[in-house]
Parts: C-alpha cells; structure tokens; sequence
C-alpha cells in the first residue's frame, strides 16, 4: 500500500475512488464534511442520524454519493471523543480506516484530517497493512486487500510527511518482527535466524557476532545447550551491539535480551498435538530484540543498545535433555532440569548472565513467551511484569499504557523463590507446585541478573494474535517492539 500526504486545498479537486472524513462523538461534521454533505444531498448526515453509528472508535458507515460527483463515495469513520485522543488512539484511527477500506473494496482513499497528527493516523494505517502472505500461490480478488493508495490530507502536507517519516524505522522494525515471528519453522532455525539477523542488522550499522555450539560449550553455557541438545540444528547465541553515542563512547549500555525457541515441541516432556504448530512463535522475544535494534539503529537514535538473544530448537530425539538431567549454567549455578518444556528460563538463564557479566549495562529487559500461565492470569491483552526494579517498573507500564502495549506487575518474593530449590542441585526449573507458575519462572531468571535493574516481561499472550486488532492483522504482532522503543527515547536516549 502506497502512502502520501497532500494539502487540504489540494484535496479538494481531487478525483479519489473513496474520501474518509472522521467524525466524533458529537456527530458534528468539519468544514470540508459538510461541503461533502452537500453534494450528497444531505445523504451523509443522514445516514449518521439514522444509523447505529455514534462517533465511537472504530464505528463506520458507507456513503455512495451521487454520479456527477469525483468521488464514488464517503467513508465515515468514527474517532471517539476528542479530549481522549492520544497518539495511540490516532493509530488506532489510522488502523481502521486501512481495514474499512478494505472491507468495502477500495483501492483508493484520501482522508480529510481536520485535526490531529497525520503523520501518526498514517504511521497506524501502515501498521495495519501489513500481511503476511509469501507462501499463498492462489489468491481471488476479494482475498486480497483491496486498498492501494492512501492519501492524507492536512492544512501541512510537509510537516504531516515528516512525522511519518519520524515513524517510519519504527513500522520497519516491527514488520521484521512480524516476518520472523510468522515464518515456519522449517524456514526459521537457529541458523537462519542468526543469518537474518547479521543481514538486517549489519547494513544498518549494528555489529553482530554470532557464537556457535562450539563456543559456547567452551563458555560453560549448560543450560542453553542442554535445551537444543536434541536437534539436528546447531544452537545459537547472537550478540548485537549498537553504539548511537559514537564507538569512542563508554557509556553503560542498555540490554535487551530475547528468548529464541524456533520450535518447542517440550522435548521429552512432550506437548499434545493440538495447537502444536503454534510453538514456531516460540522464538517471539527473540524477534521482538531484533526488531527493536533495527528500529533502535533505523532512527539512528542516541542510545549505546546491546541485544542478545538464545536461538536454540526443542526436539526430542535420543540426544534429548531428559527429566532429571542436571546441568550447569554458564554462572556456575547447577539447574534440575524436571521439565524438558520449561525450556526457556534455561535459554535465558545463560543469554542474562552472558549480558550483565560482558555488558554491565544499566538496565536489562527480557522478553520470552516463557509460561503458558501468564495467559491464565492476564489473558491475551497484557503482558505480565517481573522486575527487581521499581523504577524500572514504572517506566515500562507509563510506556506500555501509552503506546497501547499495556503490562501488569506481578509480584517477586522469597515465598515464590524457594519453590525452585532442588533437592539435589542449586535450583530446580519448574517450581514444587503448579500454583504461581509464572512468578516461579521469573523467580527463576533473577537468579542469573545478580543487582543489575531487570525487568522480565512475559509476553506469551501478546506474542501472537488470532484475530485482528485496529493496527495489526491476526498472526505475529511484534508486541514490545513499540513500548521498548518508547522506553529507550523517554528515559534513556541522549543525555537521560
């Protein structure tokens, strides 16, 4: 889809398939909507007074408008009420107007922007159209999205442009995300992903240094290489290093690390088949620290970033880990491994003590699809929240509220923390209990960040979506991408 900006006065005299005007909750029409009304013969206020639609967020209606006129018809698109537009909410608008556009077959549409950035409604529609559909040979039109081009039109065509330029690093940042996320697993391994990662990441200026089993095995890196002991594809742990404050700075950088699971079948604690081909998003916290650094690097923002990331596949094969197995981190901490698909706090453990032991950064955030229990607590909609680190905390949930990526703390205790104490080694990876499975899981990765500021988000829930939301179709969702570049530019960027 092919987006531009042009002037009100332009928009006047131009032939366009469909106009997209937004109206709020009070119904009233701007200047330039009651000029459409009128060429509709009153057609558009009418169809608003007579229908359901309020003015509500996401409501929409059709107008055909009559054959002299050079537009085919008038899209009405709902934007709630003014006083609680935010930026997020602008996205949103944007987002909607791709779908509606779509859902009622058109190619080409101008928006009329009374008020409010422009550049942000565009950098929303653009979120929305992305698709994932490389392996479709045979598409009929009406499975297709039919929106082509999509103007926007505002009393400053330049600065609207230039806000959506602004934003622009971050879209691509989170439709690589996308991309990697979606990709099957027999096209995204360990190897490829690592592959992927120099190839988008280098060009842009990103040093990436990928280690192999070998040297890993030579680190002491246990844990993560006991969880991909038992497939055909060589683990790996990708380092990228990105210094915004010039390679003479010495500034402590901030990390962000990433679970990468290609595909976790449990391993001998095999999971059912139902749902299993789900697991190739296993890797999602990987992919969202590779499409944050993109962004990170794309808007060349002022910030010296590390990311590291685990790559490993979980396969059960007779060189497996198996339930029982004990092993030793790359800390020297020893873990009973008594559940082969509590995988990867074991893929973490080794990536957050590499981090902080390497890097001493002054933050570190890791991102997993770490607990099927996190989604029995907070459903599809947030993300949980560990850290050791109020002030960390609370930047994450003040970000996440307001890019519309919202978290929820949960707690971290010694009552939590002693139900992963093994009988038999220095901890266990699941805790005694099934209560409280995902604290135990972040009660577990603490004890590789030693006093760094952590924070853990559990993103198993918001990784991948099974329906469509305003700014992403259902599929990967590249959730934290946004809120972590939001963190880095509020608090950490430049001189903060």
């Amino acid at each position: 889809m092919k987006i531009g900006f042009i002037d009100n006065a332009v928009a006047k005299n131009t032939k366009t398939q469909a106009l997209v005007l937004l109206v709020g909750t009070d119904k009233k029409l701007s200047a330039a909507g009651q000029a459409l009304n009128k060429q509709s013969g009153g057609a558009i206020a009418k169809a608003i007074a007579t229908s359901k639609f309020s003015g509500k967020r996401g409501q929409n209606i059709s107008v055909i408008m009559p054959q002299a006129s050079k537009v085919e018809r008038v899209l009405v698109i709902g934007t709630g009420e003014a006083k609680k537009i935010t930026p997020a909410t602008l996205e949103n608008i944007g987002g909607s107007i791709v779908s509606f556009s779509n859902h009622a077959g058109v190619k080409d549409a101008v928006v009329l922007v009374e008020s409010g950035d422009a550049g942000r409604i565009a950098h929303g529609a653009e979120l929305r159209s992305y698709r994932f559909d490389k392996y479709f040979t045979k598409k009929t039109p009406e499975e297709k999205a039919a929106l082509e081009s999509l103007r926007f039109a505002s009393g400053n065509a330049k600065l609207a442009e230039k806000s959506y330029a602004a934003l622009k690093p971050l879209a691509e940042g989170v439709f690589l995300t996308r991309d990697l996320v979606s990709e099957p697993a027999n096209i995204i391994n360990p190897e490829t992903l690592s592959e992927r990662a120099v190839a988008e990441l280098e060009k842009l200026g990103v040093e990436v240094e990928v280690l192999g089993e070998p040297e890993m095995y030579k680190l002491g890196f246990g844990a993560l290489l006991g969880v991909g002991q038992g497939s055909a594809n060589e683990s790996k742990l990708v380092i990228m290093k990105y210094n915004g404050l010039g390679k003479g700075s010495k500034a402590a950088p901030i990390a962000f690390v990433g679970k990468g699971v290609t595909f976790d079948t449990g391993g001998i604690s095999i999971k059912p088949a139902g749902g299993m081909e789900e697991m190739k998003w296993d890797m999602g916290g990987s992919g969202v620290v590779i499409g944050l650094m993109r962004t990170l690097a794309g808007r060349k923002a002022k910030v010296n970033a590390v990311g590291v990331v685990g790559l490993v596949e979980n396969m059960p094969d007779g060189n497996a880990q198996r339930p029982g197995d004990v092993v030793t981190s790359y800390s020297g901490q020893t873990i009973e491994v008594l559940n082969t698909d509590a995988e990867g706090r074991l893929v973490l453990a080794d990536a957050l003590w590499y981090t902080q032991k390497h890097f001493k950064p002054k933050i570190i955030v890791d991102l997993a699809t770490l607990t099927g229990a996190i989604i029995v607590a907070l459903g599809t909609s947030r993300a949980g929240l560990f850290s050791n680190n109020d002030k960390l905390a609370e930047q994450i949930a003040k970000v996440g509220e307001k890019v519309d990526e919202p978290v929820w703390r949960l707690p971290l205790a010694e009552v939590y923390d002693k139900q992963i104490n093994s009988d038999i080694a220095d901890m266990q990876n699941i805790g005694k209990d099934r209560e409280a499975g995902s604290i135990t899981a972040a009660q577990f990765l603490q004890r590789f960040v030693n006093d760094v500021p952590w924070a853990h988000l559990d993103i198993a829930g918001v990784a991948w979506s099974k329906k469509d939301s305003d700014i992403c179709p259902k599929g990967g969702t590249a959730y934290g991408v946004r809120l972590l570049n939001e963190l880095v530019a509020e608090y950490y960027e430049g001189n903060k």
